[in-house]
């Protein structure tokens, strides 16, 4: 393989159960690339190889292969449309020069379907319209194409059309070429005359499209308004301009189970989507400068990359998978700019499914992966020490689902070792521990992804981790101030223990914590022994004294005491500060305090009221709100006890359309109604 313009690299976008893992199986299916036509729904599909994936019938990870068609290689990147898995969407599509976007006859246009042509719109991408499962009930071809264009600035344009519907869908029109194309049994196509019936709507559509090919460029437009009409030479080359550049994109429909429609997408893929030296070159930054320079895709140029997605496998070790932008890789070796060193690979590969395919060399364009990389990981440039760049990548999605993970069956080390692994592999999964509660957060972006990444763990390491709803990290604190005497004094045969002090406990602002004040005067407490006296109040404040959590934000002030010559000791006036503490506090008003998170929510505008009512149930204040274009960000203040699950139940109140991210803010003092429940479960707890 030696030239770029000969290659297409094809991201493959849209909601779930629209259709994209047939779709690409009926693409390799038609060029050759696989010899039987894989079902996702009984688990055949090659582009769904996990078993996780074929048990759900859905895809969680994106999944490579490649393809010859017409002397071109096209590189297939299909991604996942759930939701739990659309950071997956997002790196694959962060490395795409061109974009497949399915829509579903049946279902339109759904909520996730702004996402995708986001992603589409933000990286400027060349964008085919594919309108799939036109052979099933209900289809309807030009009801889906209007919702497209009513909620999406892709100016869809219907280059071609389909003949009949449902289980009558049985061809096309080839708009631009004014013929029809038939499909057999299998998935050929024949040409033919178009049907009478449909022959005035064909040539609407061919003069509809020759006023946007028009309209893309001031040379063609102006012979347009001269002379009416364009030549098929002028519309072919004006239409390729027009896709490149974005301002049209084109629609086709196909029934991919049937495998009808494939060649035609791929005729498509090959005409008009265009090669990697076609797109704009790529800006990084230099290192060493700061300063930004360009990578043509051109193989005699420098080389360059980019890691988008890293795979962990228990046999053949960590798969780094990256997209060569310019120059070509070949030899044993390439420097990693973002961790500053040179790193050594064996072979390189060509993703295809579940298999590896050694390939010698890499150009622009290309998707390829080597194996058991020490230092590379997700996000990382690859390029020579002699020019070094870093390209942007991606943030990874917010984790906004945790619980608390432990081991099924006690094997507490090689679980937290399997999940380090899947951590490079999966840049949404978070784990941390929670100091004061002890408990090892895992973190992610939803419940089923949670449950995916469990089976994972299961299937690659032999492990299985049980989740649980993390506890709150209350505190404890006072409102009052008190004066209060600790005595320690215990006498049992020889030497006795005595301690004796006198402290003031009063509240410090929220959030300084611990103050302690020696104010003793003389030596009614000898200096060696008024340490101890802070000791121990320090020791008591961990354990609190309502309901087991730290006490803060309290102020000590040593004001006097007493001690004996022979039985005082650090001890005894450690154990006299504690007392002290813990029979001060009663007195001076305890309270639990409770973390308080900032939360900001993205929704549409039609799921603010609902959104607004469901915070201010979960005991929220709403802070402010703000718009953009498509969505309402409302801001508010939310007890953490409340909103432990609050992914699910957005997900569930806005049927996938709401985002949010949290971040800690303060702590504030519980309604004491809920402050008695949970002081009432700790005493019940602790005599059990």
């Amino acid at each position: 393989m030696q030239d770029v313009q000969q290659i297409r690299n094809t991201v493959i976008l849209g909601h779930g159960n629209s259709g994209k893992s047939t779709l690409a199986e009926a693409l390799l299916f038609t060029a050759g690339s696989v010899n039987r036509l894989g079902k996702v729904d009984d688990g055949t599909a090659s582009m769904d190889c996990e078993p996780e994936e074929q048990k759900r019938h859905v895809s969680i990870s994106t999944a490579f292969n490649h393809l010859t068609w017409q002397k071109n290689e096209i590189f297939l990147l299909d991604t996942p449309g759930d939701d739990n898995f659309v950071n997956e969407t997002l790196f694959a599509t962060n490395v795409a020069d061109t974009a497949i976007l399915t829509v579903g006859a049946v279902l339109g246009v759904r909520p996730q379907t702004g996402k995708f042509v986001g992603m589409v719109q933000n990286k400027k991408l060349p964008c085919l319209i594919c309108i799939t499962k036109m052979d099933r009930e209900r289809a309807n071809f030009s009801n889906t194409v209007e919702q497209i264009r009513a909620n999406f600035d892709l100016n869809p344009v219907i280059t071609h059309l389909p003949i009949g519907a449902e289980e009558n869908f049985k061809g096309v029109i080839d708009v631009l070429a004014q013929k029809a194309l038939l499909f057999d049994d299998t998935g050929k196509t024949t040409a033919a005359e178009i049907p009478d019936d449909m022959a005035d709507e064909a040539e609407t559509l061919y003069e509809t499209l020759a006023e946007y090919i028009a309209e893309s460029d001031d040379d063609l437009l102006e012979k347009f308004l001269e002379e009416g009409e364009l030549t098929a030479e002028e519309m072919q080359a004006g239409l390729n301009q027009a896709v490149e550049k974005g301002l049209i994109s084109p629609v086709i429909p196909c029934a991919s189970f049937k495998n009808f429609g494939s060649s035609v997408i791929l005729d498509a893929i090959v005409g008009l989507l265009p090669s990697p030296d076609r797109r704009p070159a790529i800006v990084g930054t230099n290192p060493k400068d700061g300063e930004l320079v360009e990578f043509e895709a051109a193989v005699d140029a420098p080389f360059s990359a980019l890691v988008f997605k890293t795979m962990a496998d228990p046999f053949a070790g960590r798969l780094t998978l990256f997209r060569v932008f310019s120059g070509t890789l070949s030899g044993d070796n390439f420097y990693n700019a973002n961790k500053e060193l040179s790193e050594r690979y064996g072979q390189l590969y060509l993703v295809e499914g579940k298999e590896q395919k050694p390939v010698d060399k890499a150009i622009p364009g290309m998707i390829v992966a080597v194996a058991k990389l020490k230092e590379t990981t997700t996000g990382d440039t690859l390029c020579t020490e002699a020019k070094p760049v870093i390209f942007d990548s991606p943030e990874p999605l917010p984790s906004v689902l945790s619980y608390a993970v432990s081991a099924k069956k006690g094997d507490e080390e090689k679980l937290f070792a399997s999940i380090t692994k899947l951590l490079d592999e999966d840049l949404t999964l978070k784990l941390t521990r929670e100091q004061q509660t002890r408990e090892v957060l895992l973190s992610g972006v939803g419940q089923v992804h949670l449950e995916v990444i469990n089976e994972k763990l299961k299937r690659k390491f032999g492990v299985e981790m049980e989740l649980k709803t993390p506890k709150v990290p209350y505190r404890e604190t006072i409102k009052g101030n008190t004066t209060v005497q600790g005595k320690h004094k215990k006498q049992s045969g020889g030497r006795g223990q005595f301690g004796d002090c006198t402290v003031e406990l009063s509240p410090l602002p929220r959030g300084e914590q611990f103050e302690f004040v020696d104010s003793i005067v003389g030596g009614v407490i000898p200096q060696q022994y008024r340490p101890a006296v802070e000791k121990g109040i320090i020791e008591a404040m961990e354990k609190g004294v309502l309901a087991g959590y730290p006490f803060v934000d309290l102020k000590v002030n040593l004001i006097d005491g007493s001690y004996h010559s022979v039985d005082s000791s650090e001890m005894a006036f450690k154990v006299a500060g504690s007392l002290a503490f813990k029979k001060g506090v009663m007195d001076a008003q305890p309270i639990l305090l409770e973390p308080i998170m900032e939360l900001e929510v993205r929704v549409p505008k039609d799921f603010v009221g609902d959104v607004m009512g469901d915070l201010n149930s979960r005991r929220g204040k709403v802070l402010g709100m703000d718009s953009t274009d498509k969505s309402e960000i409302v801001n508010a203040h939310v007890p953490q006890a409340e909103i432990l699950l609050y992914s699910l139940d957005l997900t569930s109140m806005t049927g996938g359309q709401g985002t949010f991210t949290v971040n800690f803010s303060h702590y504030e003092e519980v309604p004491s109604h809920i402050a008695e429940k949970i002081i009432e479960g700790h005493k019940n707890q602790a005599d059990e």
